[in-house]
């Protein structure tokens, strides 16, 4: 099993949940279903679903359809991942805006002290 962390913010916002709730019935249950099955499998059940973003430490969910939906992430350990940022991707490369919000969520959860 896969331990799958959606970032908070300090302010205990949840932006990658939000951003699902704001999809489209059948496209809100094709992502959670991804997300589950990584949950449930790891992230070697979800490989057609998954990129390397390169030259960064973020990889993407990617759910193709109607809309090209985005869930970005990043790996820690084993069987951590952490989802920092959903988008709708409406061009070939993925913008550099969305690349940027990720990596600072990253950095700011990477920042924070641990609790025991």
């Amino acid at each position: 099993m896969t331990n799958v962390i959606y970032y908070t913010t300090l302010k205990g916002e949840v932006p990658v949940k939000d951003f699902i709730s704001s999809l489209s019935s059948s496209d809100k249950a094709k992502i959670s279903r991804v997300i589950l099955s990584i949950e449930h499998y790891g992230l070697i059940i979800a490989i057609r679903h998954i990129k390397k973003l390169t030259g960064t430490p973020l990889w993407e969910i990617r759910i193709l359809g109607q809309n090209s939906i985005r869930v970005l992430y990043a790996t820690f350990e084993k069987d951590v991942v952490i989802l920092l940022h959903g988008f709708v991707k409406k061009s070939q490369k993925t913008p550099g805006k969305e690349l940027s919000i990720a990596a600072k969520r990253l950095q700011e959860w990477v920042a924070r002290p641990t609790v025991a």
